[in-house]
């Protein structure tokens, strides 16, 4: 019986099985940023530890820092403090890399790790935070820590882990025009729920996963955690090798050679075991928008919300509230959707093929009068190469705010927040109450092509209808 990656890749990196039944896993790659990562330095200064290999460890700033001005000192005194204390914590370190704004190579950590070449297939990944498992796109087990097992990294590169459990998700036959990876990924969580893959590694295959290119994989994998899942990953393949060929943390001439037999040598066995299977049918995929208060709360934009008659027992407690907080009606449609805001960024979707994608909707187009819509690129990079193609000249004259790097509104630990009730079409993975700053915020996730031409109509519509 031959094996999976998460198989294969848990016994290369196990260094024991320790007493209580877990194993000590050693970590190959550790990226840090500014909001976990401060507790964790202190828990090692108080036990007067040392970094064991900060050669494996690469810091940026992503969470708290602001995307209108990012001049210092920054406008909130907390995030100031925060960015003070990483910095401190950095020279403390000096072999730790610290991607800072006046590196060019600042960004949200799950953009810069792979397009650094940082992430690479074969690799264990971790870093305090639970979207992680965005570079599992590549072939790597990825997945995001608590702030003890940051500093056990730091104290040891290992930590202790439970083994998982692996579903096969293969989503078959190909996306249609206007359907994007976000909406395959929305459409899984929605089948499976948001505790479907709690205790599970999710292995994304199947033609339409072959035929994603590396960044609509990272979008797929990026929302493994919302479905429950610890880990979410895809088999390396010659796509994988094109993509991270050249750049620069990435291995050279003959070394790339003898690393791809390896890279091509982790890959899923044809005759591997799993823990489970689901098959999607992605011909029957359309763009999706959630509806409610957690990303499986979501229906197809020709597809009214369902009814509560319609909703499993246990999910119409939260089903209610989603009603009452959202302010819709069971069974009404979700296209029409009036927004006031209209938010294109994340660690989901902010990368230059998202850009792109809603450049496309928004070029020659005004935003809606009472939208406010802002665009965030994932890294100095992907902004530098945005503006080279003129996407941002695109964007302004449409009436969207072009800013620079971060987090932005995805998590409102910045000044980009919702006000009061607003409700936001955004391209981020998170739609909880609170989550984009307001404690009566409304977020409605979609496809970023989707959330451009919700900004253009001030309502959700069909970007099929744009095409």
């Amino acid at each position: 019986m031959g094996k999976n990656l998460f198989e294969k890749l848990w016994e290369l990196h196990s260094v024991r099985e320790l007493p209580n039944g877990q194993t000590q896993l050693f970590i190959g790659l550790h990226l840090i940023h500014e909001v976990t990562s401060p507790q964790a330095f202190q828990m090692l200064n108080e036990r007067g530890l040392k970094t064991a290999f900060p050669e494996r460890t690469f810091a940026t700033v992503d969470h708290i820092i602001p995307t209108k001005s990012q001049s210092r000192p920054f406008y909130d005194g907390q995030a100031e403090l925060m960015m003070q204390e990483l910095e401190k914590n950095i020279s403390a370190n000096h072999r730790i890399r610290f991607f800072h704004t006046g590196s060019g190579r600042q960004g949200i950590v799950h953009v810069i790790g792979p397009e650094m070449g940082l992430t690479q297939p074969g690799m264990t990944i971790a870093c305090g935070d639970s979207h992680t498992s965005t570079h599992g796109a590549f072939g790597a087990l990825a997945f995001g820590i608590g702030t003890s097992q940051l500093r056990d990294v730091l104290a040891t590169q290992c930590i202790a882990a439970n083994k998982l459990k692996v579903r096969k998700i293969e989503i078959n036959g190909a996306l249609a025009k206007g359907v994007y990876a976000k909406d395959a990924i929305l459409l899984i969580i929605n089948k499976l729920g948001i505790k479907g893959g709690m205790g599970y590694a999710y292995e994304y295959c199947g033609a339409a996963v072959r035929n994603m290119s590396m960044e609509e994989r990272m979008t797929i994998c990026n929302m493994s955690i919302e479905g429950g899942a610890r880990i979410g990953y895809i088999n390396p393949d010659q796509t994988t090798f094109n993509y991270i060929k050249g750049r620069e943390f990435t291995p050279k001439g003959g070394n790339f050679d003898r690393a791809v037999k390896f890279w091509n040598s982790i890959a899923s066995d044809n005759d591997a075991s799993y823990d489970g299977s689901v098959a999607i049918n992605a011909n029957e995929i359309e763009p999706m928008v959630t509806w409610g208060i957690n990303p499986g709360q979501s229906v197809g934009i020709s597809e009214n919300i369902p009814k509560m008659a319609d909703i499993k027992p246990e999910e119409k407690g939260n089903a209610k509230l989603a009603l009452s907080h959202m302010g819709f009606e069971e069974g009404m449609p979700i296209k029409g959707a009036k927004i006031d805001v209209a938010f294109i960024g994340s660690c989901t979707n902010s990368r230059i093929s998202d850009l792109r994608e809603a450049a496309k909707i928004a070029e020659g187009k005004k935003t809606a009068k009472n939208v406010k819509a802002l665009v965030v690129p994932g890294s100095q990079q992907v902004r530098k190469k945005a503006e080279r193609e003129g996407l941002d000249i695109i964007f302004k004259d449409a009436g969207f705010e072009w800013n620079y790097s971060g987090c932005s509104m995805c998590l409102g630990m910045n000044p980009d927040k919702l006000t009061g009730n607003e409700i936001c079409a955004s391209s981020s993975n998170r739609n909880y109450i609170g989550r984009q700053g307001s404690p009566k915020g409304r977020t409605l996730l979609m496809s970023p092509a989707m959330v451009a031409a919700a900004a253009i109509s001030g309502k959700i519509v069909d970007v099929r209808d744009y095409l």
